[in-house]
């Protein structure tokens, strides 16, 4: 009698089943998990390189920017900066506007591009106004106060408009109509020519009290044309409330270089700061750690380049005229986020991720094992219908037949147990129909055995004839 179509086993099919996909599909969600935790990594660790435009070239800022550059790089801290060179403020303003660089270095009474942001002061400006005396023998000066300036000539160095508009300023606000003074201005290169001009009444020069082509200027309007009669601007504090831009201050005696002492006493001027800028839409964390990290270098800075010592921190008041931009505040305020303040976001959105990557991993291998669960199923169906060919046959080779391919499928099922393509409740289901399976071929060889029905004598097997305890296996 032939084995029962119910049992027969497709063992190509079978062995393709095997196929452990498993354990590929958690190295991939795994490979991805780190693919993503990687690319996080490197992302927050990468430094940040920011556009600096700087000019004009050899001046005392391109010099400090540099430095500043070379500084970062050695230091190898989250910034790195590439200076970019300009003609002057203006033209780094454009550049900033313009979107060609992250950070430009300018006047701070300069037009800026919308919401304009102050990261850090290089140093302070003050305007220094003075008139010579005249040599001796000559006749003396009568322009000793800036109200005698009205109806004279005045030599302004620097070229542009940032100078002129501050002294329009100063002369507004000291009672002088602007319309009668008349301003000359003077390149940097063309400062000789203009302490040899006997037409000019006065000079004004704008820049640090220590920088060297202030002292030599005076200097040399001194030897030519008589000592300096420094000229106090006495309504600065009405300038500062009215031009919040600017900034009351005072030159104290002797700050500049030489004999005799110049001034011989403190002087009430206006100063106006240069800085750093940088747009509100330059990332907090970057400006925060850019500032963090210039004021870090600035000591050292200060070994080679004494100037790098003026380097200060902004206003970070909120009504202040200029504000600090928010990632330089929040450095000098010390609110600067936490690391997990910073990459919270990102740790939460890759954990979801992680999550979302397992689930849908676990569905993936659901789907796939989903004919596996079918045949399984089917398996289970094939033996409660065997049971009943089992009672009706008269064969002990039949039965044995039958109890092989039974096997098969016993074997064939804790495989795809292994593999997760079907639980624990379905085998333990399987087991209850494979534990009555074989106590049915139990009852028929001891019916065949009795009755004498077989056509060949049963063996005596107890391994076999057992019932099969499934459920206990697979637990």
């Amino acid at each position: 009698m032939p084995v029962p179509s119910d049992l027969s086993v497709n063992r190509d099919a079978s062995s393709r089943r095997r196929n452990r996909l498993s354990p590929w599909l958690a190295l991939a969600t795994v490979l991805s998990a780190l693919t993503v935790a990687l690319a996080l990594a490197y992302w927050a660790w990468q430094p940040a390189t920011l556009r600096i435009a700087v000019g004009p070239p050899g001046s005392d800022d391109q010099t400090l920017v540099l430095a500043m550059a070379r500084a970062f790089d050695a230091k190898g801290g989250p910034v790195r900066l590439t200076p970019i060179e300009t003609d002057g403020p203006l033209q780094s303003l454009n550049l900033l506007g313009g979107g060609k660089t992250d950070l430009a270095v300018t006047r701070g009474d300069l037009t800026m591009p919308p919401e304009t942001n102050s990261v850090a002061i290089l140093r302070r400006n003050f305007v220094v106004l003075w008139a010579p005396t005249g040599r001796k023998g000559a006749a003396k000066s009568k322009v000793t106060e800036i109200a005698a300036l009205s109806g004279r000539r005045i030599g302004v160095v620097g070229l542009g408009d940032a100078n002129l508009n501050l002294l329009r300023v100063i002369l507004s606000e000291s009672g002088v109509n602007p319309q009668k003074v008349s301003a000359v201005q003077f390149g940097t290169d063309s400062i000789a020519e203009m302490t040899q001009d006997t037409t000019l009444d006065a000079f004004m020069m704008v820049g640090a009290l220590d920088a060297k082509v202030i002292a030599d200027t005076i200097a040399a309007t001194a030897r030519l044309r008589g000592e300096p009669k420094f000229l106090a601007v006495d309504v600065s504090e009405a300038i500062a409330e009215r031009h919040p831009l600017y900034e009351s201050e005072e030159i104290p005696a002797g700050a500049f270089a030489g004999a005799p002492q110049r001034p011989d006493d403190k002087i009430e001027t206006i100063a106006v700061n240069h800085l750093i800028v940088a747009p509100s839409a330059l990332s907090e964390d970057t400006v925060a750690a850019f500032t963090r990290e210039l004021f870090a270098i600035r000591q050292s800075l200060t070994k080679d380049l004494p100037s790098a010592s003026r380097i200060q921190k902004p206003d970070t008041d909120k009504d202040a005229a200029l504000p600090a931009h928010p990632g330089a505040a929040a450095y000098i305020d010390g609110n600067e986020r936490s690391f997990m303040d910073k990459y919270s976001d990102y740790i939460w959105g890759a954990v979801l991720l992680l999550s979302g990557l397992g689930s849908v991993a676990a569905w993936l291998r659901h789907y796939l094992r989903r004919e596996e669960r079918s045949l399984n199923a089917l398996h289970r169906d094939r033996l409660l219908t065997a049971i009943s060919s089992v009672r009706e046959t008269t064969s002990l080779d039949d039965l044995a037949s039958m109890q092989s391919s039974a096997d098969d499928i016993l074997r064939e099922t804790l495989a795809c147990h292994e593999d997760g393509a079907i639980e624990d409740g379905d085998l333990t289901a399987f087991g209850l129909v494979l534990a009555q399976f074989h106590q049915a071929i139990v009852d028929r060889r001891a019916v065949i055995g009795r009755t004498g029905a077989a056509d060949t004598p049963a063996k005596s097997d107890g391994a076999v004839l057992q019932p099969f305890p499934i459920s206990t296996a697979a637990r």
